[in-house]
């Protein structure tokens, strides 16, 4: 019995578009902010906008959540090294 082909599925408009980095996320949405505080925009294309501006500032919590646990991992190391002794060897006070 012949196999058939795998073909992936072409992306359509659902497709999640591949990830952007943090400024880039920023840029688009002050771009999307501007267009919409403007007030020229006809309705459909406002909605549409916002709806753009509503997945951009999701996928920057995103990013920003993960820059935040790297930041914590980071830091967790600091959390845990011994502080510098305050008392001499012969128990006297520094």
């Amino acid at each position: 019995m012949a196999r058939a082909k795998k073909i992936p599925p072409k992306p359509g408009p659902e497709a999640e578009p591949p990830p952007l980095a943090i400024d880039e996320v920023l840029r688009q949405l002050e771009e999307v902010v501007q267009e919409l505080e403007g007030g020229e925009v006809p309705l459909e294309t406002a909605l549409g906008r916002f709806e753009v501006g509503v997945r951009l500032a999701r996928q920057g919590g995103k990013l920003l959540d993960g820059i935040e646990e790297r930041v914590e991992v980071l830091l967790a190391d600091r959390d845990e090294a011994v502080p510098f002794a305050t008392e001499l060897e012969g128990g006297e006070d520094v």
